[in-house]
């Protein structure tokens, strides 16, 4: 067993993992953080994705005892400390980018990423930027819609 230190959506968090013990497996049963699906588990879906150091990342195949001392942000972190929602999460169910959810979480944290990088993406940018995680129920138009609505939020704040 290892213990791992782990600042988990700005709380310095610890946990006692096997070497063996995935990201998502630690986030979920460990640490309580059930917002990380996991999917497929060989990080080809994307619902397990989160923020390591503020880049997205298949948690599902990362082990726990690597990020040690990191910083991750999980789907729960993405609001503000009073629960308002981040611009990506109100675009998102206004824009009805989600319908079983399950993918939601690595959405999330993907865009999130992707609009820090680029804040104002092409469509195609858009396509190359989500093209690593997976829904199997929408047909991606309303998604696309919602990164360019999280766009427009995001720009008109100050």
């Amino acid at each position: 067993m290892h213990e791992i230190t782990l600042t988990v959506n700005g709380v310095l968090r610890q946990a006692e993992v096997p070497a063996r013990r995935l990201l998502s497996d630690c986030l979920r049963h460990d640490l309580g953080l059930t917002g990380t699906h996991v999917g497929c588990e060989h990080g080809v879906c994307g619902c397990c994705t989160v923020l390591l150091d503020g880049e997205p990342v298949r948690s599902c195949l990362t082990f726990a005892v690597t990020v040690d001392g990191r910083d991750i942000t999980t789907v729960e972190g993405l609001a503000d400390a009073d629960g308002t929602l981040s611009p990506v999460q109100r675009a998102f169910a206004e824009c009805h980018g989600l319908q079983c959810g399950f993918c939601t979480p690595g959405f999330l944290c993907t865009v999130t990423a992707l609009l820090r990088d680029n804040p104002a993406p092409t469509d195609e940018e858009v396509l190359e930027g989500i093209s690593g995680n997976l829904c199997r129920c929408t047909g991606y138009q309303n998604i696309v819609k919602s990164v360019h609505r999280a766009a427009e939020i995001m720009a008109e704040e100050p």
